[in-house]
């Protein structure tokens, strides 16, 4: 990229993360969907850039993981950093700060038995492991059109709307299993659309719900 292009896109990057980087995170903290943020952002901005900005924010707090969660593997934090030249000239770098790592975590296969309540199983793993310390297996976004017309027709308003807010890679990604994400996580499997896996990580713990079907 020529100089005069990196530099200028350095500093619409610190301009913006000056003007309203701060507000986006903390409205992502508070589970605000990507369109709810925008609405209540005076600076003006593109969608996209907002939506990026939240992505990133929900990895760098562990909210959402890119790799299994207990696997050991922490996922980078990205900062800009002020440079001077001998000039005197400002520019900007995006650096990738070390996280660091923790032991992986061999977790327990949950048995499922034909009779088990499964929507009482998962409340109960949460409400023992709290919800930073659980994690849902997000496969159900990578069907784009089973996603469209199986998945979000099981979820209210709110629940749509954040999912699709979300700029979803096209690999299995894994969410905090938050209030929200649990109450996503039980409509799905109700709806029998949901074949993942949750984590609990203080009880080492994984129940696998790929092949099991909701009794009627």
């Amino acid at each position: 990229m020529p100089e005069p292009d990196y530099f200028k896109n350095a500093l619409s990057n610190f301009t913006f993360e000056a003007a309203c980087g701060g507000a986006i995170r903390h409205l992502a903290d508070l589970g605000f969907s990507v369109a709810q943020i925008m609405e209540k952002l005076q600076f003006p901005t593109s969608y996209e850039r907002v939506q990026k900005a939240v992505w990133e924010h929900l990895i760098n707090t562990g909210v959402i993981l890119p790799a299994q969660p207990g696997s050991g593997m922490a996922a980078p934090k990205a900062e800009f950093i002020k440079e001077y030249d001998k000039y005197g000239k400002v520019s900007f770098r995006k650096i990738s700060v070390p996280t660091a790592q923790i032991e992986p975590i061999h977790f327990l296969e949950v048995p499922i038995h034909p009779a088990c309540d499964l929507v009482s199983l998962l409340q109960e793993k949460y409400r023992k492991n709290g919800q930073d310390a659980s994690y849902a297996s997000c496969d159900f976004v990578l069907e784009k059109d089973s996603f469209l017309t199986k998945c979000l027709p099981l979820l209210d308003k709110k629940q749509k709307e954040y999912l699709t807010g979300l700029p979803w890679p096209g690999q299995v990604c894994y969410h905090r299993l938050d209030q929200r994400m649990l109450e996503i996580v039980i409509r799905l499997y109700q709806g029998g659309s949901y074949r993942g896996s949750c984590f609990f990580l203080k009880s080492k713990e994984k129940v696998s719900l790929r092949s099991v079907l909701p009794s009627l």
